[in-house]
């Protein structure tokens, strides 16, 4: 089959894919909000409730459609959402597509950050790890991995804030700017110095899987069939890794690297959190606490979007560089 049309047809397939994955969270997302505990007036007015009257509470649940049976809301909000309207903030009382492009704008910084050092440093690491198999630089870059994949990340944020900024003051105790100034106020410098911390978390705690797992393929290759032939005519172990095994090493390192952008949100979540860096992972937390159902659910639709998108380019990015997965796929 001609590549173009193999491509095309790839693309289609994912959109088809992409639409339906999003018509099922959407589904589930209003569902799970509907039969939810919480009363999002409740959430929302917090100790005021108590100054409310109850018809003040009707103006309220009139006002966000809470009123109407659940199916005719999800209908609505169905419909709006086709229509590229995801409904305005409680909390901020904006837009929420506004409010997540924002919020974006801040976390899209931290996430590209820390998914290409995690990626980078994991994927070196694993290869060093691999080549000096059970030396004692294999075992304390085990030993790192296995401690902080089973640590969790707000505990290691918290442990860096600790050390870092109350003990050393070597970096700001939260937020993404100087506290007092506007975004637009402050510098490239001042933004990376308060990102330095959190990416610092997300890279360390992202490190972990890539580099245990970049080890396994690195001893697998050097005990390969090609690895053996290429140390009989006297290559070394390192010109092995780096002359043979190197591109086989990264197509599945790629791949992991790609498909965890879902764990990375989930860490951003809780990084933003410890670090009140004011992201998407906040406005999340924020959300939930404060019951604003309308970004919720934006942001669960903008979540899927984003692992789908990160999945998608691992799958592309394998079929461009392996020529065997576009031959099993019939592209060549």
């Amino acid at each position: 089959m001609d590549f173009t049309i193999s491509l095309l047809y790839f693309v289609v397939r994912k959109i088809i894919r992409l639409l339906l994955l999003i018509g099922a969270v959407a589904i589930l997302s209003y569902t799970l909000m509907c039969f939810s505990p919480v009363d999002p007036i409740d959430a929302y007015l917090g100790p005021a409730i108590m100054r409310i009257s109850p018809h003040q509470r009707e103006v309220i649940a009139q006002r966000w459609g809470l009123h109407q049976p659940p199916l005719e809301r999800l209908t609505r909000w169905v419909h709006n959402v086709a229509q590229g309207d995801l409904g305005i903030s409680t909390i901020y009382n904006e837009p929420v597509r506004a409010v997540i492009g924002k919020r974006f704008a801040t976390s899209s910084w931290l996430i590209a950050i820390a998914w290409t050092c995690s990626g980078v440093l994991g994927f070196s690491l694993g290869i060093v790890a691999g080549v000096h198999r059970d030396s004692l630089l294999d075992y304390s870059i085990r030993l790192y991995a296995y401690i902080v994949a089973s640590a969790p990340t707000f505990w290691i944020g918290m442990l860096m804030l600790t050390f870092f900024s109350i003990y050393l003051g070597w970096a700001p105790i939260c937020c993404a700017w100087p506290v007092g100034s506007t975004p637009e106020e402050a510098t490239l410098l001042q933004r990376l110095h308060h990102l330095m911390l959190p990416a610092a978390t997300l890279t360390l705690v992202g490190i972990a899987p890539i580099a245990l797992h970049t080890r396994e393929k690195t001893v697998e290759a050097m005990h390969s069939d090609y690895a053996l032939f290429a140390r009989a005519l006297g290559e070394r172990e390192w010109g092995i890794a780096i002359h043979h095994a190197l591109r086989n090493l990264a197509l599945p390192a790629i791949t992991l690297q790609f498909a965890s952008m879902g764990e990375l949100f989930g860490g951003a979540i809780l990084a933003e959190q410890v670090f009140a860096y004011p992201g998407l992972g906040k406005a999340t937390v924020e959300a939930g606490y404060r019951g604003d159902i309308p970004l919720l659910l934006g942001i669960a639709l903008y979540t899927t979007i984003f692992v789908f998108i990160g999945n998608t380019l691992a799958d592309l990015i394998y079929l461009l560089i392996d020529p065997r997965m576009r031959q099993r796929r019939g592209w060549l």
